[in-house]
């Protein structure tokens, strides 16, 4: 049963029942419920504005943490471009000089990705600028380690290559000092043995004892081992590649057959005096690219600055020579 409420009237000095009025009630309840609803309202979007769903805290953890993820890429990327750029200077430098290759020019390997913009799929996103920068210097990265790394491969080929051009090249005397004789004669004008006429003589004649072994001065395969070529008797030619060949004549006899590959300081035959000879000795040329040149500038692999300096002074000398 619900309460009665009075009020007491000061001019008829009585107490008179309060009557509820059905308008004022449903207003109060109105202005209730309005001030309900809105501190329902403000609790909310304050709530949503300044605290943290389960899954807002979840995503702000994960968003957080690929920050700091994106942060130690750009570190470690930071480390990964100094060490590139040194490789990459020393590639410049000293491989590729050493190589004699031309260096490669750093907008080759700076070069960027132009066209379609490819991280276009990467804006719109509150840390857009990180992603989209740490992926450019990835992708940038990748390509100067793939040019890196073809240059080297480019290298390794140069370097096999100068390694069988130094072992090919004929750098060693064809006789040993030990069972030599003399120089007799080098490369230049000499007088002819038979006809006393100034000539030019292409080679150098090594003077030895008839079966005196004679080497090959470089790597390569015998082209020729045989008597038919005017003048030379029993020789030998060498092709060392590279547009090398040398040539042995006057021998005794052969060590070696046609199309057989020798190295440098194989027994490839014995000092004779067969064909055009005045006396056993070696007759020894270099070819390069088919012209003929002086042998004596390729015996750096065998002598002395003193053995070479006394061979240079005899070969000089416009004597006769013996073939």
């Amino acid at each position: 049963m619900s309460k009665v409420k009075y009020y007491y009237d000061s001019d008829t000095l009585a107490y008179r029942k309060i009557e509820r009025k059905t308008g004022k009630t449903l207003l109060r309840v109105l202005r209730f419920l309005f001030a309900a609803s809105l501190f329902a309202l403000l609790f909310v979007f304050i709530a949503g504005r300044y605290i943290d769903s389960p899954e807002e805290k979840a995503l702000r953890r994960e968003l957080s943490n690929m920050q700091l993820q994106y942060n130690v890429l750009n570190k470690k990327m930071n480390e990964a471009e100094a060490v590139l750029a040194n490789v990459e200077k020393r590639d410049n430098n000293i491989y590729r000089v050493y190589f004699e290759a031309n260096p490669i020019p750093e907008e080759q390997r700076l070069a960027g990705f132009g066209g379609v913009n490819r991280y276009k799929k990467l804006e719109g996103y509150d840390n857009s600028k990180l992603i989209k920068n740490t992926s450019q210097r990835l992708d940038q990265l990748q390509k100067r380690i793939v040019v890196q790394s073809k240059s080297l491969d480019e290298i390794k080929i140069m370097a096999e290559d100068k390694e069988k051009l130094l072992a090919a090249i004929p750098a060693i005397q064809p006789v040993s000092n030990e069972e030599l004789t003399r120089m007799a004669s080098g490369y230049g004008y000499r007088s002819d043995p038979f006809t006393k006429v100034r000539k030019f003589h292409y080679g150098m004649d090594f003077t030895a004892p008839r079966g005196t072994p004679i080497y090959a001065s470089g790597d390569g395969i015998v082209e020729r081992a045989d008597n038919k070529s005017s003048g030379y008797g029993n020789h030998i030619r060498i092709d060392h590649g590279y547009g090398y060949v040398s040539l042995y004549a006057h021998l005794y006899k052969y060590n070696i057959r046609k199309n057989q590959r020798v190295k440098r300081g194989d027994l490839i035959g014995f000092v004779g005096s067969t064909g055009r000879s005045e006396a056993p000795h070696l007759h020894y040329e270099v070819f390069k690219d088919g012209e003929r040149i002086n042998p004596i500038n390729f015996y750096y692999g065998s002598l002395s600055a003193e053995e070479f300096n006394s061979m240079l002074e005899s070969a000089t000398l416009e004597n006769e020579s013996l073939d």
